[in-house]
């Protein structure tokens, strides 16, 4: 340890400061496609916000408001989907990406913008799904090779392909949900679900664990 970093630390102790803490929100993009339920994309968030120290866990995704027919003709109803932990456990995740709070910010941002209480909500299987969502929070991170027209409706394979894009950029995880969890530090007080902030310009929704799709 150099003679000025104890020489910092030292103060810090004799007044009280404390020094800066390493603190963030890490985004992780998940996709399942196991069991009877859809494909599915979603991310979460956990960390704990650098501005207010606030803890954060929670998770979002985008989905018709129910599994018809109608899915296939064209536009219907949709809504954000708040994963179960069952269902988080028996996803992959595949990368992730520790935010800065801007980015964090404009995260929840899209969140209320895809939110049918703040939002557009409408949802069509081939141009606003759940891959779509979880591409323009990639987009709003600032991440490239986000376009795969071929990958719109192939979860696991989008987010392996982003993921490879931005090698060096991202984490690569590859990990069954369960495994990932458990290997996760815990976070320091109780955490909150964020509220989404209203934003300007909208695009929107959400599911129940058992009508995710893409």
């Amino acid at each position: 340890m150099t003679m000025f970093l104890r020489l910092a630390m030292a103060l810090a102790l004799t007044f009280g400061c404390a020094l800066p803490a390493q603190a963030a929100v890490t985004i992780t993009f998940w996709s399942h496609e196991l069991g009877n339920s859809f494909p599915h994309a979603f991310f979460s968030l956990r960390g704990t916000v650098d501005a207010t120290g606030q803890p954060v866990d929670a998770n979002y995704g985008f989905t018709a408001r129910s599994v018809s027919p109608a899915i296939l003709m064209g536009t219907v109803k949709g809504r954000l989907d708040i994963s179960k932990p069952f269902y988080i456990s028996t996803s992959d995740a595949q990368f992730s990406y520790v935010m800065t709070d801007a980015q964090y910010g404009d995260i929840l941002a899209l969140v209320a913008a895809w939110d049918e209480k703040t939002g557009d909500s409408h949802y069509n299987l081939n141009d606003r799904n759940c891959v779509h969502f979880v591409q323009e929070a990639a987009r709003r991170l600032g991440l490239v090779g986000l376009d795969h027209p071929e990958l719109m409706k192939k979860p696991r394979s989008y987010l392996k392909a982003v993921a490879q894009a931005n090698a060096g950029r991202v984490t690569p995880i590859g990990q069954h949900g369960k495994e990932y969890l458990a290997s996760l530090p815990p976070l320091p007080t109780a955490p909150v679900t964020p509220s989404p902030a209203p934003v300007q310009g909208a695009s929107g929704s959400s599911s129940s664990m058992s009508t995710t799709d893409s």
